[in-house]
């Protein structure tokens, strides 16, 4: 009997779902050479606190090939956007706020325009990520998400 409740018990807890993550990439203030980003980096961060299901970075038109094939290669989709790159992430990241099978949203940026987004997807329940690194990674940016990464640590 007992050995049946322990059975019971080791099979429900290895069903628990991994956490779901959402990643936007702000790819103009992320993916500057003197900074140095690395995706490959971010993405073994964000896998250490869950599955990366969304994996997007957003660039714009002016992106090189280079850059855009690079971005493909590193396992994320790139958004290439022909206006405002911040508008086309936030409108995506909204999408994932209201998802249901989204836990998480990771935003990559230094940029303090998407505190906002990272409010609201609290306010609905998700656990809220930053990835980012200085100079000017944003204080409001990091004091509003759950977890702060810091890819210079």
């Amino acid at each position: 009997m007992i050995g049946n409740v322990v059975e019971r018990i080791k099979e429900i807890v290895g069903k628990r779902r991994e956490k779901s993550i959402a990643c936007f990439v702000d790819g103009p203030n992320m993916l500057r050479k003197e900074l140095g980003v690395d995706l490959d980096k971010v993405k073994k961060k964000l896998q250490k606190i869950g599955r990366l299901t969304v994996a997007k970075v957003f660039l714009d038109q002016y992106a090189s090939d280079k850059l855009i094939e690079a971005v493909t290669n590193q396992g994320f989709e790139a958004q290439i956007v022909p206006s405002d790159v911040d508008v086309a992430l936030a409108i995506e990241a909204m999408q994932s706020v209201f998802n249901e099978h989204v836990d998480a949203i990771a935003i990559v940026s230094r940029d303090s325009d998407f505190k906002p987004l990272l409010m609201r997807a609290k306010e609905k329940g998700k656990e809220t990520i930053v990835v980012g690194t200085e100079p000017d990674f944003s204080a409001a940016l990091k004091n509003t998400a759950d977890i702060v990464i810091d890819l210079k640590e």
